[in-house]
């Protein structure tokens, strides 16, 4: 079973922590957002690998965009 990580508000991606393939386990960071100078940490609800990291840093992102897949 896999799992979407979407952006819950628009930001720009401030940094990315993770790379596609890392394995990666509940509560750890994958990308940073910055939003009204606020760094917001995207992180991810499972254990498990990251099959797609689907945005970049200086990527602006939409409510509900992508950020990464889980499996």
């Amino acid at each position: 079973m896999s799992e979407e990580i979407r952006a819950e508000m628009v930001a720009n991606v401030w940094k990315v922590v993770a790379t596609a393939g890392d394995t990666v386990a509940e509560g750890d960071t994958l990308v940073i957002l910055e939003s009204m100078k606020m760094e917001i940490p995207v992180i991810t609800e499972s254990d498990g690998v990251i099959a797609q990291l689907a945005v970049t840093e200086g990527d602006v992102v939409q409510e509900g965009d992508l950020i990464a897949v889980i499996e």
